[in-house]
C-alpha cells in the first residue's frame, strides 16, 4: 500500500514540488532516494500513518510539539536534508497557524449628565446649612456665660514601690504568655499514588526536564506530562508498560521496588522507547 502511495506522489509534476516546507521537503527527498515509507517508520519507531501525517505537516497526529520536532530532526538525518531548514519551516508553519485574531474594542458612548440633580443637591445643602446656623445661634444666646476658673481634679498617685510591682507583674504576664505560645512546623505534604499489590508498580524520579508518556497493557494512559527536576511519580497498573522518555538521562526508575536500567538497545539519542514487563 505504501509503495502505491509513493508511486502516486512521484507522478506529481516538478512544478508542484516548489515551495515545499518541513515534512513535505522530507517526503520529496525520500522519494528521490527511493526509500519506502515503511523503512522511515521503522527508523522513527512510528506507525506508517504517523509518518504520512508528518510528511503532510499534520503535527497534531504526532502528539506534543517536542515529539514532532524530534521526529523531524531524525527524519532529516535519514534522508540527508539540512535540519536547520526543516526546523525553520516548522516554526514558520506554527507562527502562520497560531496567530490569534485581532479584536478591536468598540468605543463606549459618552454619557451626558443632566444638571438637574446637581442644582437640587446644592439647594438642599444650602437649606440644611442655614437651619443649622440658626439653631446654633439660638442656643448660644440662651446659655449664660460661665465665669471663673475650673480647678482640675486631683489625680491619685501610687507610691514608687507599688508602681514597680505593677510593672514587674505586667512583665511576668508578657513572659508567661510568650512561653505558652509554641510554633509547630508545618508537616511536609507528600503525594503518594495509590497502588494495587497485584499490579506492577513503577516509580520515576526526575533529575531534569523529561517529557514522559506511559500506558499499561490495557491501553490506559497512566501518565502523560513533562516531568520536572525533583519530582517523583508513582504508578501502578497491568503489565507490561509501554514507556516513552523524551530525555532518558534525566530519569531514574524503580520497578516493584527494585532499580531498573534502560537497555542501550531501547535508546535513540536522548529519547528512549521501551516495554517494561516487571519480571
Amino acid at each position: 500500500m505504501s509503495d502505491e502511495n509513493d508511486k502516486l506522489e512521484e507522478s506529481t509534476p516538478d512544478e508542484e514540488s516548489q515551495g515545499l516546507m518541513a515534512g513535505e521537503r522530507l517526503a520529496e527527498a525520500r522519494r528521490e532516494q527511493q526509500i519506502a515509507v515503511i523503512e522511515i517508520a521503522k527508523e522513527l519507531h512510528l506507525d506508517e500513518y504517523k509518518v504520512r501525517a508528518l510528511e503532510r505537516n499534520d503535527f497534531d497526529v504526532i502528539g506534543a510539539p517536542v515529539f514532532a520536532k524530534g521526529h523531524l530532526r531524525k527524519y532529516a538525518q535519514l534522508v540527508k536534508v539540512d535540519e536547520a531548514d526543516v526546523m525553520a519551516d516548522y516554526y514558520q508553519l506554527n507562527r502562520s497557524t497560531g496567530a490569534p485574531p485581532v479584536i478591536s474594542a468598540r468605543p463606549r458612548p459618552r454619557q451626558v449628565m443632566s444638571p438637574g440633580p446637581w442644582v437640587a443637591g446644592v439647594v438642599v445643602i444650602s437649606i440644611a446649612a442655614t437651619a443649622y446656623w440658626w439653631f446654633a445661634s439660638r442656643e448660644a444666646i440662651s446659655e449664660p456665660p460661665v465665669t471663673g476658673e475650673i480647678a482640675p481634679l486631683p489625680q491619685e498617685t501610687l507610691p514608687a514601690d507599688e508602681q514597680q510591682l505593677d510593672i514587674a507583674d505586667e512583665a511576668d504576664d508578657v513572659v508567661t504568655d510568650e512561653s505558652e505560645v509554641t510554633v509547630e512546623p508545618e508537616p511536609a505534604i507528600e503525594v503518594v499514588t495509590a497502588t494495587d499489590d497485584s499490579a506492577m508498580r513503577l516509580s520515576i524520579t526526575y533529575s531534569g526536564d523529561c517529557w514522559t508518556e506511559i500506558t499499561d497493557a490495557s491501553g490506559q494512559r497512566l501518565f502523560f506530562d513533562l516531568g520536572k527536576s525533583g519530582r517523583t511519580v508513582n504508578l501502578s497498573g497491568e503489565a507490561p508498560f509501554n514507556v516513552l522518555f523524551g530525555d532518558a538521562a534525566n530519569v531514574s526508575i524503580e520497578v516493584n521496588g527494585g532499580a531498573f536500567e534502560i537497555p542501550a538497545a531501547d535508546r535513540r539519542g536522548r529519547t528512549a522507547r521501551l516495554t517494561i514487563t516487571g519480571s
